[in-house]
């Protein structure tokens, strides 16, 4: 029987790759792909696991392997690539949803969580046409984003810092002060339509 819909929302046991650069090191960020052990029923991957869409029933269960990575209750999905170090950067084009969250979490959070419900997840969340910064299920409301066409994340480890970045403008939006205690990975969070990731890109300059 099909799931009717998904919930609205360590160290790596799935095989991760960690990825840590020093302080002040290279500019490059993280290069990831959306890890399918990870993903929730509802939730399907494409373009190469880059993108994952939103489908209403999801798969059968005796389709989808079974696996103690993967997420049970909500429409959550992990990278496949982990951070202890360094200031790295990526982006999302979100245009093709209007209800989802996206950021970092614990590589071990729970899988009946949400992002952005606990705290071992730090995300911005999109619903209802409003941005809100997200973590421990407190919302803090952000003015004036609308709904781009693509947003970027810069992840500062040391600095314990999760920024919201305009990529037309290049300056940040909105940052948040988070409590790393270990690896994290980005971390995606979709109930209608889909997200398309973009890694592996440089800081940009002046951030």
């Amino acid at each position: 029987m099909a799931l009717p819909f998904a919930r609205r929302c360590s160290w790596p046991r799935w095989g991760a790759k960690p990825w840590g650069l020093p302080a002040g090191g290279a500019r490059r960020g993280i290069s990831f792909k959306l890890e399918e052990k990870t993903a929730h029923s509802s939730l399907a991957l494409f373009r190469s696991d880059t993108a994952v869409k939103y489908g209403m029933v999801g798969l059968e269960p005796t389709k989808v392997a079974l696996n103690v990575e993967r997420f049970r209750e909500w429409a959550v999905v992990l990278a496949d690539t982990t951070v202890t170090s360094g200031r790295h950067y990526w982006e999302v084009t979100v245009k093709r949803s209007q209800q989802f969250r996206i950021g970092v979490a614990d590589v071990d959070m729970s899988r009946d969580s949400c992002v952005g419900a606990d705290d071992r997840s730090w995300v911005f969340s999109y619903a209802q046409r409003k941005w809100h910064s997200m973590l421990a299920n407190e919302r803090a409301p952000i003015e004036g984003i609308g709904h781009p066409e693509k947003v970027g994340l810069l992840l500062d480890y040391e600095a314990k810092k999760l920024s919201l970045v305009d990529v037309s403008q290049v300056f940040v939006i909105h940052t948040l002060q988070t409590d790393f205690r270990g690896p994290v990975t980005p971390a995606f969070a979709l109930w209608d339509g889909e997200l398309l990731t973009h890694s592996g890109l440089e800081v940009p300059k002046g951030l």
